[in-house]
């Protein structure tokens, strides 16, 4: 157990507080740094076992073995994205029927608007030009922050493979840092830390790997049923996008909603694609996340989301997918360190029974 000076709890609370709020500010201020550094992390983690066996068993150079695992795991992303794009350009031949069930589509909700709520065709046509002459008037800035956002993604996705090649390289470089920064009595403590990390963090992204799947097959199996064509395509888009928490279902029901516009504007398709999308979730919300996902990381629901809405303030997307694992390293240094302990243990989703307090009477002396 590492050693630590005993300070009163206001003051041990301080300093926490203060460090926190120091860690939070440097990464907001930093995240276009650190968050790329974060990921790789997380993938040289992923990719250890492999270039352990590649370095160990089959003798491989330090530095081959490190380009062998980062350009598999490169060609694995780059084969799922190429098969996307080819389906996507697939569907961009029916976009001329796609935009005729869209006006037919929109005009169907107009009608409906206008029989419930009683407002003319020619009253909503208006307020929608109104809506789409401010968004005119802004598309400049839009434009503007979209350029700027694919440019960082593809500089992400050319500097996450360095990073991680990197940390693989390096890899007992870092640990050996490490072990200088403490004494050697409390070694011992640092390897059981980095080990729990370790598995951690693999179960973590295995876990996702296998949710991903599971959400893919069944919402293609849905989609088919219902008769949606590119069931194959929708259900792998939303299986990715699943991984982003919250937002990621609500951006695939909108594709999935408009790719069934090739077929046939009905909305009882629409409805059936809503329905899909309904069961999916309550299966991975109900079955998928407590039994694979939580299981592995030992989070509760409450942290998971206060971290979850943390990250996507502080860094957007990558925040939110960055949310969970770095919650599960905080816990378990947090469980090792005997003055943060009891924050190791709020963070848990360990459900104890009924608690009762054990207060000691002073005998009254006579």
């Amino acid at each position: 157990m590492i050693r630590t000076i005993q300070f009163p709890f206001y003051a041990k609370l301080s300093l926490i507080l203060v460090s926190l709020i120091c860690f939070a500010f440097i990464f907001c201020i930093g995240k276009d740094i650190i968050t790329p550094v974060l990921m790789a992390f997380l993938f040289a983690v992923l990719l250890l076992p492999l270039f352990t066996f590649l370095n160990t068993r089959l003798k491989f150079p330090r530095h081959l073995a490190a380009a062998i695992c980062v350009l598999l795991f490169a060609s694995f992303i780059a084969g799922i994205l190429f098969f996307i794009s080819y389906e996507v350009s697939d569907m961009a031949n029916d976009f001329e029927t796609i935009k005729k069930n869209t006006n037919v589509f929109i005009t169907e909700i107009h009608k409906f608007v206008k029989e419930n709520f009683h407002v003319s065709i020619g009253e909503q046509k208006k307020y929608l030009d109104n809506v789409t002459k401010d968004s005119v008037k802004n598309g400049g800035g839009t434009i503007g922050s979209a350029i700027i956002s694919i440019t960082d993604l593809l500089l992400d996705c050319t500097i996450i493979p360095i990073y991680t090649f990197l940390f693989l390289l390096y890899k007992d470089h870092f640990v050996l840092f490490l072990a200088k920064l403490i004494s050697k009595e409390n070694h011992a403590s640092l390897k059981d830390i980095l080990a729990q990390i370790k598995v951690s963090i693999n179960n973590y992204i295995i876990s996702l790997i296998f949710e991903m799947i599971v959400v893919s097959v069944l919402t293609s199996l849905g989609l088919w049923i219902i008769g949606v064509k590119y069931f194959i395509l929708l259900g792998l888009i939303t299986g990715i996008l699943n991984l982003i928490p919250y937002i990621g279902i609500l951006i695939a029901g909108i594709i999935t909603v408009l790719a069934s516009l090739t077929g046939t504007p009905d909305t009882s398709i629409i409805l059936g694609i809503l329905i899909v999308n309904v069961i999916v979730q309550l299966i991975d919300n109900n079955i998928l996340v407590p039994l694979i996902i939580n299981s592995k990381v030992e989070i509760n629901a409450f942290v998971s989301i206060m971290g979850i809405i943390v990250g996507g303030a502080a860094a957007g997307i990558s925040g939110m997918f960055l949310a969970i694992p770095l919650l599960a390293i905080l816990k378990i240094i947090f469980e090792r360190i005997e003055s943060l302990e009891p924050w190791g243990y709020l963070m848990g989703n360990h459900m104890p029974k009924k608690f009762t307090w054990r207060v000691r009477r002073a005998k009254i002396e006579n």
